[in-house]
C-alpha cells in the first residue's frame, strides 16, 4: 500500500474523529441523518441555545462535515458527505438505536441498580 495515501487517509480519518469528539455536535449530526434541517429545527430538537449552536454549526462546517445553503433568513444544514452519513448511522445504530447494543447494555445495567 502507498504510504502517502495511508498518511493522508489517517489524517482524514483524524479529523472526522476530532469532529465527532463533541456530544453537541454528535446530536447535530443525527439529527441531519434523515436530511436538511434549519438552524431553528436543530435548536428546538437538541435543546441547545443558538449561540452554542453556532458555534458547533461552524465547527462542523469547517472539518467540512456539514453544508449549508441560506434560503432568505434561514440557513439550512445538511451532511456534507457519504463518510459522514456512514460514521453517524454507524454510531447510531450502535449508541442510540432501540435495537443497539450499547443502548440494550444501559438499559440492562438501569434495570439492575
Amino acid at each position: 500500500m502507498d504510504f502517502n495515501l495511508l498518511r493522508q487517509g489517517a489524517e482524514d480519518a483524524e479529523r472526522l474523529l476530532k469532529s465527532l469528539s463533541n456530544s453537541n455536535r454528535l446530536l447535530i449530526l443525527c439529527q441531519l441523518i434523515d436530511g436538511e434541517k434549519a438552524v431553528n429545527e436543530l435548536e428546538d430538537a437538541i435543546g441547545i441555545r443558538q449561540p452554542t449552536l453556532s458555534q458547533q454549526l461552524a465547527r462542523l462546517r469547517k472539518d467540512r462535515m456539514v453544508d449549508a445553503r441560506r434560503d432568505g433568513k434561514t440557513i439550512f444544514y445538511r451532511l456534507a458527505s457519504e463518510e459522514s452519513r456512514a460514521v453517524i448511522e454507524l454510531l447510531y445504530g450502535l449508541y442510540c438505536s432501540p435495537n443497539g447494543p450499547a443502548l440494550a447494555r444501559r438499559l440492562e445495567y438501569a434495570t439492575v441498580r
